[in-house]
């Protein structure tokens, strides 16, 4: 019988590994010229937030919720950004290519890492387009995603 880690964040390695990933994503990204104007504002600590949220969303330390803001944060620091869906599909391209580089060799981890990010880019990109300070409503708490999909 083959052992499969209870959670996602278990599986990848925890939040070093998140960090690795979210990092070797975000090098590319800037140096993207369809992605680079989206992250105009970027900071370092982005990288560092997402690696938290990751974290939390795979089964991990429920640290966004508690220090950034949980869901709702997430959603508003999207509105406004305009995304298009050829810069989602870019996303998407870029970080298939750091998942393969930066994940364990695993393709089940990749397959549901890779359909979270899906999920997730198509709720950015519409949230996007909702003007910066509008009312998005409760989202309700901080999404989960398990070897099942969305928990």
């Amino acid at each position: 019988m083959t052992y499969r880690a209870e959670t996602l964040y278990e599986a990848v390695g925890g939040y070093e590994a998140l960090q690795r990933l979210c990092t070797t994503f975000y090098d590319n990204v800037l140096a993207d010229p369809l992605l680079a104007p989206v992250f105009a504002d970027f900071s370092r600590t982005h990288v560092e937030h997402v690696a938290v949220w990751l974290a939390e969303v795979f089964g991990g330390p429920a640290q966004f919720t508690a220090a950034l803001g949980g869901h709702q944060a997430l959603l508003h620091r999207h509105t406004g950004l305009s995304i298009t869906e050829e810069q989602r599909l870019r996303w998407m391209e870029l970080m298939t290519a750091a998942v393969e580089r930066e994940l364990p060799g695993d393709s089940l981890l990749h397959r549901k890492f890779l359909e979270y990010f899906d999920w997730g880019t198509q709720i950015a990109r519409d949230v996007s387009n909702i003007p910066v300070g509008e009312d998005l409503g409760d989202p309700g708490p901080t999404p989960r995603w398990g070897w099942d999909g969305l928990a």
